[in-house]
Formats: structure tokens, C-alpha cells, sequence
């Protein structure tokens, strides 16, 4: 048995992270090592924060132990986390990093932590590169992943990333695991009625918290093709925006649209996160930038076929015409893709996503991670 800390959001903190986080433990766990997690009592000031809340409504996880310790703004908070760490020994940290912010932090902790020299430590890449540039990110960045002694990223655009500042350090890519911890396939019939929506009516699904690098502009767009129009196609848009929705509210405005956008603004609650997925007859992804997403895996899980566009690593967890089409990052294109799926119906991808899904099982992650650490000596 291992002693494995996970650094990164959870609960009470809500969101795809923190819900991977989670997951992680509970299959390190399950495998028989003990795993806790520490995690943010202050994660972002609200000035810094987009959306409407960082916390969850939900009943708090069972069989977690959660440390919510970290306050990303404080320098001494930093040095006391760390020394924390350090004494406690844990065979090895894993460690999220997805945000050059949080790079200050996170690698003053670890810096800390190292002194024991007995700890190792792997970070997860989620983004290295961010897709929305500040000053200082390169700064902060470099400064976090010089404490890190290997890494998993899950595209070869985060990998390709991370080598523009590590080229030594041993790194895995590992496919995002499927979030399987929100329930079973439902019907179409019981997630439409639960909704409240048509079960005769051909519904795509844009799923997510919204931001520019996300493209739902694009979609909203190609929704103004005259032939998805003539097709009856709607489109439901579940999440919050993270940026100002008055140009998104204008498109539907100007084109006409209140009639085919089925718009959900708000945070999805884990509990009804399979109701969206199983409503829709597919899911969009029609991203101007990506490296790799979140909703992909809960596409898999609930066997929903995508469109995607050919940004970053969508196309390669997107296998073209089997789970899914690709398309260019334009209405057109977009547009084309939707009327495809519907001519080649969803029994067609069906199939292919039943099979590409196996590939992606937490085991091959918790394997990846054990194997880094195997492989970097103790010092």
C-alpha cells in the first residue's frame, strides 16, 4: 500500500476537476492504497472567479477524506501547506495543474514538500499553454513544472506543450478517463420527459460553462443555416457562462433563433447531468481552441455520438466518422456535419463508441501514474 495525496479542487469546490479528482481517489483506493486530497479554501479571489458560485449544492462525496487547505493567494499559507506535506511523507503527490495562476502556488508547495526527499511528485496536465493569455504566464508556469519529477497529459497538444518547457523529465499521455460517476444510460424518452422537452424533436446538446475558446457562436451560427432550419433541428445549450452572454443573446436575437435554442444558463448538478447527455440525439463540440475537454469522456459514457472540430485533440479522441464527424471551426462546416449525423443516424457510431469507450478505463491511469513513479529514482 502507497500513501498518495491528490493536490487539486474537490469538494466542496464543484466542476469537471474536482469531479476527476474524486474520481482518481476513489480508484486509488479501490486498488488499496490509502489517497486524500487537499484542496483550496480559497481557490480564486471572486474578482477572478467568472462564473456565479465556486461551490457546490450537492451532499459532500462519501468515502473521501478532503482537506481544503490551500489559499492560492497567500504566501505563508503556501510555506505551511508545504511543510505539512513534508512531514506527513506521502509516497507521492499528484498534483492538477490547468491554469498558469495557480503556478506560484502550487509550486512553492511542492518545493516545500520536496525537502523530505522522499516524496515524488506527478502533475496532471490539463493545459500548459493556456487558452486564454495573461501576462506572467510563462513565469508562473516554468516556475511550477521545475517541481514536478514526471507528468501525464491527456492529448498530444498538452504534450507537445509541455515539451516547449521540459524536455528531460519523463511524461505519459494517458486518455481522459470516462466520468462514469453520473449514473447510468437512461432513455431518451425518460431524459426528454424529465426536461420537459419534445421527444419527436432532433436535439444536439452543447454542454459546459462558456467561453469564447469554446465556439458556441460558431454553433449558434451554423443554427442559422437555412437547411438546419428546414431540417427542425434544435439546439439545447446546458451551462453557465463564464464570460458576458449578451453576444451569444444577440445571435439568437438577430437570426430568429428563440424557437430552435433550448437555453439551460446555469451550472448542471451532477444528479441531472445524465438527463442533458441522454436527451440529445448527439453532442457538439465546436471549439476555436481545445486541448483536450472534459465532455468528451461524458459523451463516451452516455454512448453519444460528437461533433467536434479539428482543434487540439479533439480529432484524436473523436475518431472521424466512427464515434463521431469532424469539422472545421466554422458555421458551414459545422452546419454540414449536423445534417451528416442525422443522414447517417445514430445506430451508425453506435457501435464504434461501444468499442473506442474501452480504451478508456481510470486502471490505465492509476497504471500510468505508478509506473512514473517507479521510474524516477529516489533521491
Amino acid at each position: 500500500m502507497q500513501r498518495i495525496v491528490i493536490i487539486g479542487p474537490a469538494y466542496p469546490l464543484r466542476g469537471g476537476l474536482a469531479t476527476f479528482n474524486q474520481r482518481l481517489a476513489l480508484e486509488f483506493i479501490k486498488e488499496g492504497h490509502s489517497c486524500e486530497l487537499v484542496s483550496f479554501s480559497l481557490q480564486y479571489p471572486s474578482i477572478l472567479f467568472p462564473g456565479k458560485t465556486q461551490y457546490s449544492e450537492e451532499p459532500a462525496p462519501t468515502g473521501l477524506t478532503i482537506h481544503s487547505i490551500i489559499n492560492s493567494i497567500s504566501p505563508t499559507n503556501w510555506l505551511k501547506v508545504g511543510k505539512r506535506l513534508r512531514n506527513e511523507r506521502p509516497d507521492f503527490i499528484i498534483v492538477r495543474f490547468w491554469i498558469p495562476f495557480m503556478g506560484p502556488a502550487l509550486g512553492t508547495i511542492l518545493r516545500q514538500v520536496k525537502k523530505n526527499r522522499h516524496t515524488k511528485v506527478i502533475c496532471i496536465a490539463d493545459n500548459v499553454i493556456p487558452h486564454e493569455h495573461r501576462p506572467g504566464d510563462r513565469t508562473f508556469t516554468r516556475y511550477f513544472l521545475k517541481a514536478c519529477d514526471g507528468f501525464i497529459t491527456m492529448s498530444e497538444k498538452v504534450m507537445s506543450d509541455l515539451r516547449q518547457f521540459e524536455n528531460n523529465k519523463p511524461a505519459q499521455l494517458v486518455q481522459h478517463p470516462l466520468y462514469d460517476n453520473f449514473g447510468e444510460k437512461i432513455s431518451k424518452e425518460e431524459a426528454r420527459s424529465y426536461l420537459k422537452l419534445s421527444t419527436s424533436d432532433k436535439i444536439i446538446l452543447f454542454f459546459g460553462f462558456i467561453r469564447k475558446y469554446k465556439g458556441l457562436d460558431l454553433a449558434l451560427q451554423a443554427m442559422t443555416d437555412n437547411r438546419i432550419k428546414e431540417a427542425g433541428i434544435k439546439l439545447m445549450i446546458a451551462g453557465e457562462f463564464y464570460e458576458d452572454e449578451k453576444p451569444y443573446l444577440q445571435i439568437i436575437k438577430d437570426n430568429h433563433l428563440e424557437e430552435t435554442v433550448i437555453l439551460k444558463n446555469q451550472f448542471i448538478q451532477d444528479q441531472e447531468v445524465k438527463y442533458y447527455l441522454c436527451a440529445a440525439d448527439m453532442v457538439v463540440q465546436p471549439y476555436r481552441n481545445a486541448t483536450q475537454s472534459g465532455v468528451t469522456p461524458l459523451a463516451y459514457h452516455f454512448e453519444k455520438p460528437m461533433v467536434v472540430t479539428n482543434v487540439g485533440g479533439l480529432p484524436d479522441l473523436v475518431p472521424d466518422h466512427k464515434v463521431g464527424l469532424v469539422c472545421e471551426p466554422q458555421p458551414k462546416s459545422i452546419a454540414d456535419a449536423i445534417l451528416e449525423y442525422y443522414q447517417l443516424g445514430e445506430d451508425y457510431f453506435i457501435p464504434h463508441l461501444r468499442t473506442e469507450k474501452q480504451k478508456y478505463a481510470w486502471t490505465n491511469l492509476t497504471k500510468a501514474i505508478k509506473e512514473l513513479v517507479d521510474s524516477i529514482p529516489t533521491k
